[in-house]
């Protein structure tokens, strides 16, 4: 084999690759689209307490045992996002977004958007850039205050 030929096959080869690659990156986002959809449907909006919150296996964590059959294989093995709540008389452990799950409070009463077992968003809530805008608008007011007196 020459040099070329070698050339040529690993060119055939890396193209191969990338075009399956972007075919499952648009399956992927197909599906992720379609779940966003249902997700946008089906979201409620409820007043919760948090009570703990922690990253663990679904496995580790007080799940129904209908929920946990449902979920694929390959996901028992990773670490979600929980948030233990109580919304109502009733203590659930539910699937949070990891923007949401590091937004979210503890010990405190947060209004959230759910769709079903998921922790879609919180709502009425600041996110950290809002409260440093927040801030530092306070300090740029008090500094005009001084120097008007």
């Amino acid at each position: 084999m020459q040099f070329t030929d070698i050339l040529l096959l690993v060119v055939v080869i890396v193209a191969i690759v990338v075009f399956v690659l972007y075919m499952l990156n648009r399956w992927a986002y197909k599906k992720m689209d379609s779940q966003s959809s249902m997700i946008e449907k089906t979201k409620t909006t409820q007043q919760v307490y948090v009570i703990d919150k922690r990253r663990d296996k679904i496995t580790n964590v007080n799940m129904p045992k209908m929920v946990i059959d449902q979920i694929p294989k390959w996901s028992k093995f990773m670490k979600m996002n929980f948030v233990q709540v109580k919304v109502g008389p009733q203590i659930l452990t539910l699937i949070a977004d990891k923007r949401v799950f590091d937004a979210m409070p503890l010990k405190k009463t947060v209004k959230v958007e759910i769709a079903g077992l998921y922790i879609v968003n919180i709502v009425g809530m600041k996110s950290a850039e809002e409260m440093k805008a927040i801030a530092k608008a306070k300090k740029e007011k008090a500094k005009e205050d001084k120097k008007k007196k």
